[in-house]
């Protein structure tokens, strides 16, 4: 985390709750940062990753959803959150499928203390194509549809990794995962 504040980023993703809780003690100026969970989140740890992370773009259930929503509302804050969407149909990958993610949008968005930030989408790790493009182009439809249904405040796209983010900003990306690209490979 440091060596990217050291950068001047800003907006930090990290993928594991108990890694985040080792280095969070560390930071310095942690209300000057934005920490998100990128990774997929067990709902054992969401009480933790309330505490940590300003952002949890990984919510892949209707039941993620409602602990968030419990939780923090016992702690009397607005989580805010990303849905994760499935678009390239990965049976590897988590979450919501193309065509449930409107309805589930929908009832999320009633849910008290949460608020819906934006999408989220791990593409297959098949061949960047015209068809690999088109997940990217799916997902953005499906955030304007959810814009279109009323949740104004689902304005967000986090999609792109190191191997295919300039092709994701192409595509309406506003938030890219390039840990890879600017710090190695994870050990």
């Amino acid at each position: 985390m440091e060596s990217a504040l050291s950068a001047d980023i800003i907006t930090l993703g990290e993928s594991r709750v108990l890694e985040t809780e080792k280095k969070i003690t560390f930071l310095k100026n942690r209300q000057s940062i934005e920490i998100h969970m990128i990774g997929h989140l067990q709902s054992n740890k969401v009480k933790k990753a309330i505490d940590f992370y300003d952002v949890i773009q990984t919510v892949d259930s209707i039941k993620l959803a409602k602990k968030i929503s419990s939780l923090a509302r016992q702690k009397g804050i607005t989580q805010s959150i990303y849905l994760q969407v499935n678009s390239g149909e990965d049976p590897l990958k988590y979450g919501f499928s193309k065509n449930e993610t409107i309805l589930a949008s929908l009832e999320i968005a009633q849910m008290p203390n949460l608020k819906i930030e934006g999408i989220m989408m791990i593409p297959p790790y098949i061949e960047i194509d015209s068809g690999y493009r088109s997940i990217y182009s799916q997902t953005r439809e499906l955030r304007d549809q959810i814009i279109a249904e009323g949740i104004l405040s689902c304005t967000n796209l986090s999609m792109g990794m190191s191997r295919d983010f300039e092709l994701a900003i192409e595509e309406g990306a506003t938030h890219v995962r390039i840990g890879t690209a600017l710090f190695g490979a994870r050990r």
